[in-house]
């Protein structure tokens, strides 16, 4: 019999969005779980600071980034589940300098590989990919349909990209993120680690601190309840399929549940073409949440910008059972909720060491 439930579940990056979310989950559960954070993101010391005041000592925190080796073996020791999703994000700050990207995504990831692969048990590993190893996407054929671009090929229309799609590394982001991605398939196939690959579409939800660069739906939202302007680079008929992070946690609890037959496999996990939305059409709804539509700007493309990207997720769908539950109007109505009474502040460094202070405590 496995001896995994009983072990504590690691999640690495477990402060940010869509870690605090796994964790809370998982914690809600009466799993115990060590949350792995360097508080280097914007707004995660309030995440933190929440899952500690949800839960108390049942959670463990370690501050440390995951380029630390000896930490990050110190974390995964006699582990049961591990969630990889600590990453440098946006392709902008990949542009501005490289090497730092693929020491965070690439040599990060290692170090989280390495160390299971240690381990006499090995703990199974949940990791997040992105859909931008996939690239710029230029030889899908589009066409412009009213506010949005879609493939002029009616398979590609009805269930978007899957998994056979041919891989393309764009970008030094994608560069990190594809070798990352094909380390852990490999760490699977060479050295029997039990993991599982989601390649990520548009994920959003609450403890989401949006950016421009990263988490552009909660970006758009924040920017309307503070009446400022957005910049849409490109025409705003570029079209993604985005999944509210419950139904995203769903997934990876699904995909730990079935490891054994799951392990080194790679998905494809967004909403899907029934969740798909460009950025004109999502000024439009928030417009209507809202009831304010803030000022637009337009600049031009940005490098690897894909034009259309929708997940096509039937892969998973037809090996677990999932399937998306939140609709994109009852997703963005409880986003807004929550942004609203969170209150998005700006950075404040002694917020970030008054809450690694206070988490580590004791």
């Amino acid at each position: 019999m496995s001896t995994r439930p009983m072990r504590h579940a690691v999640v690495f990056g477990g402060a940010g969005f869509i870690g605090s979310n796994v964790a809370h989950r998982l914690l809600r559960g009466g799993q115990r779980v060590l949350l792995f954070d360097s508080l280097a993101r914007p707004g995660v010391e309030r995440n933190l600071k929440w899952l500690k005041e949800q839960h108390g000592d049942r959670l463990r925190v370690q501050i440390g980034d995951v380029r630390d080796a000896t930490l990050v073996r110190r974390a995964i020791r006699g582990a049961g589940q591990v969630f990889h999703f600590a990453a440098q994000v946006a392709v902008t700050t990949s542009l501005q300098d490289p090497v730092r990207d693929f020491e965070v995504n690439g040599r990060g990831t290692l170090n989280v590989l390495e160390a299971i692969r240690t381990e006499e048990v090995k703990p199974s590993l949940v990791f997040t990919s992105t859909n931008k190893v996939y690239g710029g996407l230029e030889d899908v054929a589009l066409e412009r349909r009213a506010a949005r671009y879609q493939p002029v090929e009616a398979p590609l229309r009805a269930y978007g990209i899957g998994e056979w799609r041919r891989l393309d590394f764009e970008s030094p982001y994608g560069c990190s993120k594809g070798c990352a991605d094909q380390y852990v398939l490999d760490y699977a196939r060479t050295f029997g680690v039990p993991a599982v690959v989601f390649r990520m579409s548009c994920i959003y939800g609450p403890r989401q601190f949006g950016t421009e660069d990263q988490g552009w739906v909660a970006h758009f939202l924040l920017r309307a309840l503070k009446g400022g302007p957005i910049t849409l680079y490109g025409d705003g008929h570029q079209v993604r399929d985005v999944l509210f992070v419950e139904d995203l946690v769903n997934a990876f609890v699904l995909a730990q549940a079935g490891m054994e037959r799951l392990s080194g496999r790679v998905f494809n996990m967004g909403g899907g073409p029934a969740r798909s939305i460009s950025l004109l059409e999502l000024l439009d709804r928030i417009s209507l949440l809202s009831g304010r539509r803030p000022e637009v700007r337009f600049e031009s493309w940005r490098r690897g910008d894909q034009r259309y990207y929708v997940s096509d997720t039937r892969q998973f769908e037809q090996a677990t059972g999932w399937r998306a539950r939140v609709g994109v109007e009852e997703g963005l109505s409880r986003l807004l909720q929550w942004l609203r009474q969170a209150d998005v502040p700006s950075r404040d460094p002694t917020a970030v060491r008054e809450a690694a202070a206070e988490a580590t405590a004791g």
